[in-house]
């Protein structure tokens, strides 16, 4: 049985926004630094999106995986584009990568649907 990422993403957006209503002194530096980092430069938007998701899956977050996922498909991304991504996770986090690997590719799956 597949989780209901659409839901956990959901959860997580409220999670985070609960956290910049606590927190807004730390929290709105952090939010500048994310939109000065993840617009189009030098690389576009959706390959920094695929790079966290592969970051997000060698370091082991089941909540950034999702939430990477959904921005590199908001960008366009492609399943093989992701799929890319997820190799890369594997080749520099190794077994675990697979693994979590594995719950980005079912999460892909999920938002296809």
């Amino acid at each position: 049985m597949s989780k209901n990422y659409r839901a956990e993403g959901a959860e997580i957006d409220k999670r985070v926004g609960a956290l910049f209503k606590a927190a807004p002194a730390p929290m709105k530096p952090y939010s500048q630094l994310v939109s000065a980092v993840s617009g189009d430069g030098a690389l576009s938007g959706k390959v920094k999106e695929l790079m966290a998701l592969s970051i997000s899956i060698a370091i082991r977050c089941e909540d950034c995986i999702v939430f990477h996922l959904r921005a590199a498909l908001k960008h366009s991304a492609t399943r093989a584009e992701v799929i890319e991504a997820i190799s890369v996770a594997i080749e520099m986090g190794g077994g675990p990568s697979v693994v979590y690997g594995g719950r980005a590719l079912e999460a892909l799956d999920a938002f296809a649907e």
